[in-house]
């Protein structure tokens, strides 16, 4: 199998799981933590998407998606590109209001196209790239790659457990 369709066959997944999440779901339940301190469901959609946002528009050298139009006016933030909500505190979990559940699916649509786009140019050698030397050992392409889907995959089922803890199924 191609290096490239192995990681759009993973990263493709994401799209119909994060629709799952929050399909039908009213801002009131997208904001409502299953307890104190707890992340929501709207936080939740919008951390994993902000990751996948900066991540792969870092590796494409390109400005986030986050960054252009009204998507942070859509979740009453403001486009701060370094705000992924990596260490959000309580408070700030609580400040990510998405509008809506479709706003989440806009948001998320908008990255996995470009991500897609992106992974089907990829050829086997690029997977070695170093892409972050922050880190021992230095992080390469394809670690990273793998590290967002890791990512994004825990979260998106965090946001299908907090569905059934608050009730919306």
């Amino acid at each position: 199998m191609d290096v490239s369709d192995l990681l759009i066959e993973a990263y493709d997944r994401l799209p119909d799981l994060v629709r799952a999440a929050v399909d039908g779901l009213t801002p009131e339940q997208l904001h409502r933590a299953p307890g104190p301190g707890a992340n929501t469901i709207g936080w939740l959609i919008w951390h994993l998407t902000r990751v996948q946002d900066d991540h792969v528009a870092d590796l494409m050298d390109t400005d986030q998606i986050w960054a252009s139009g009204d998507w942070a006016g859509r979740f009453g933030l403001t486009a701060d590109p370094s705000d992924t909500g990596y260490g959000h505190s309580p408070a700030q979990v609580a400040a990510v209001r998405p509008e809506s559940a479709q706003a989440l699916i806009d948001y998320y649509e908008a990255v996995s196209g470009r991500t897609r786009q992106f992974l089907a140019g990829l050829r086997p050698a690029d997977l070695d790239r170093v892409v972050d030397e922050a880190w021992d050992p230095p992080v390469t392409l394809g670690v990273r790659l793998v590290s967002v889907a890791e990512d994004d995959l825990q979260h998106v089922g965090q946001a299908s457990y907090v569905r059934g803890l608050i009730g919306a199924d």
